[in-house]
Formats: C-alpha cells, sequence, structure tokens
C-alpha cells in the first residue's frame, strides 16, 4: 500500500485522473517493463506513454507484471504525426492497443498538431470515433496552442479533456492556461521538473526546499500540483520515483507559489508546436 494519496484531477467528461503520473518517455522498451512495475509498486496509478517512444509493448508488459488491476491503472497513448490523417490515426490506435496487450486506453492523444499538414482536425474526428467504440475512454491533445484548440472545437464540438504541454517554472504557459480555462480544458505538463537542468539548481527553488526540508523536484511538483497541474515526471530511479510522490504532501504558501510562478522566462526546451512536424 502506497504511504501517498495522489490527488485526481475531473476531466471535462466526467472521468477522473490521478494528478501525479508515471511518465515513460526515453525509456527504452526493454527497461520499461521493469520501471512501469517499480512505478506501480510505489503507488503510481497513471502511466503515459506514445506510440513513438518504442515501449508501448515494455509498458503493457510492467503493467501486468505489476499484479495491479488495469481498471485500476490510468493509461495514456498518442497518436503520432505521421499518423494522422482519419484512417491512418485509427489504425495507429488500433496497433498500439496491440502493443499495449490492452482492449482500451484510458486517454489518446493527438501528440503534436503539425499545422502545415493540415491534418489535425481529421485526426481528431478519428479520436472521437474511437471513443465512440470504447477504445479510448477520454481523449486530449498534446502541444496544441490556442488555435489548433479552437479549430478542432469548432469542427466538431467535442472538446479535449486536456492538453498535454511543456510547462515548468521556466515557461509558465499563463496565456495558454487561461485558454485552457476557458474551456474546460485540463492543463498537463510533460517535462513538469524542466529535464532537470538549470531549473533545479535555481536558487529560489534551493531556498524554498530548505525551508520544507524538501527536494527541489518535490518543491517544483508541489507549485504544479497548486496549480491544478496534472504532471507526469519520468525517472528509471525506485527512490527517485518515491522522492516525486512525496511533492503530494508538500503544501507551498502563496508567496513561495508567487515566487516560483516569478521564474518564468518563455524558455522552451522543446520543439515549437507551429513547426514539429511539419516537414
Amino acid at each position: 500500500m502506497s504511504e501517498f494519496t495522489i490527488p485526481t484531477a475531473t476531466l471535462n467528461d466526467g472521468h477522473t485522473m490521478p494528478q501525479v503520473g508515471y511518465g515513460v518517455w526515453q525509456v527504452e522498451d526493454a527497461v520499461a517493463e521493469k520501471t512501469v512495475a517499480q512505478a506501480l509498486e510505489a503507488g503510481y496509478r497513471s502511466i503515459d506513454t506514445a506510440a513513438i517512444y518504442g515501449n508501448e509493448e515494455g509498458t503493457g508488459k510492467g503493467i501486468k507484471a505489476s499484479g495491479v488491476a488495469r481498471e485500476d491503472i490510468f493509461l495514456t497513448t498518442k497518436v503520432w504525426n505521421g499518423e494522422q490523417g482519419y484512417d491512418t490515426a485509427i489504425a495507429a490506435a488500433k496497433a498500439s492497443l496491440q502493443r499495449l496487450g490492452t482492449d482500451y486506453v484510458d486517454l489518446l492523444l493527438i501528440h503534436w498538431p503539425c499545422p502545415a499538414k493540415e491534418l489535425y482536425v481529421d485526426t481528431w474526428s478519428a479520436l472521437v470515433d474511437l471513443r465512440s467504440q470504447g477504445l479510448a475512454r477520454s481523449i486530449g491533445v498534446s502541444n496544441f496552442q490556442e488555435n489548433h484548440l479552437q479549430a478542432i472545437i469548432d469542427e466538431t464540438g467535442i472538446v479535449p479533456v486536456l492538453n498535454q504541454v511543456e510547462n515548468h517554472p521556466y515557461l509558465v504557459q499563463e496565456p495558454l492556461r487561461s485558454v485552457h480555462e476557458r474551456h474546460g480544458i485540463k492543463t498537463e505538463a510533460w517535462s513538469p521538473l524542466g529535464q532537470g537542468k538549470d531549473l533545479l539548481q535555481d536558487s529560489v527553488i534551493a531556498e524554498i526546499a530548505a525551508a520544507h526540508d524538501a527536494t527541489a523536484g518535490q518543491v517544483v511538483l508541489a507549485w504544479h500540483l497548486a496549480n491544478g497541474t496534472i504532471v507526469i515526471p519520468k525517472t528509471v530511479t525506485q527512490s527517485r520515483m518515491t522522492e516525486n510522490l512525496g511533492a503530494v504532501n508538500l503544501t507551498l504558501s502563496a508567496a513561495e507559489l508567487a515566487a516560483i510562478t516569478g521564474l518564468n522566462r518563455d524558455e522552451r526546451l522543446g520543439g515549437d508546436p507551429d513547426v514539429v512536424g511539419n516537414d
């Protein structure tokens, strides 16, 4: 039994998901089986993968090896850029299910909008139909900007449950978060810790961590949770998995939260959503 009570987020379709999950980006397929099982043993109940990560098979094996019932796990995967378009997205999602060894995913996302391809609306229509078929319980997007979100909502009338975007104290994304708030879309952060590097060495973060006898990572994750953000920190170290979960027990003051938000640089570590996947 986990010592942590992970808060949940209620999505706009009525489903709920853990606010802290385990991401397997850059985890090799052969390693994913072990790390996913370890994450579930540590207390995680949300697992985030994607077709392009090349580890859906290992992720599925890890879920089975964990002994945790499938219905107790919130599983996310994503349709990759080269699989956009209605028919190809349907086929890609079904292939993901086969690799994962499951009949459904709890959340299916479009990985990037790839706007120059002009296929993301058709791809969204495919996800809508996959949801109606029970192959995906909830559907959302990743790396979408305001105009991309508005286009799929206008064309289909279906609002994504969340938008998974790069989000950390150096890229706060307040304008996009305001759009999410207006539509009832949850914000989910990839690279919530800024991929380590400079952010976890920041003096503001370090000072707050020292005041709470916490780690820098726990402070940043606690900031996300206080903002209502869903986070999927990635690590292959079992001790760090547990350490990250410790953020759920850390409460920061309003002044501390404001100081962390004030670190914003509008600095991306990943690609520009208007550019990625257009070639």
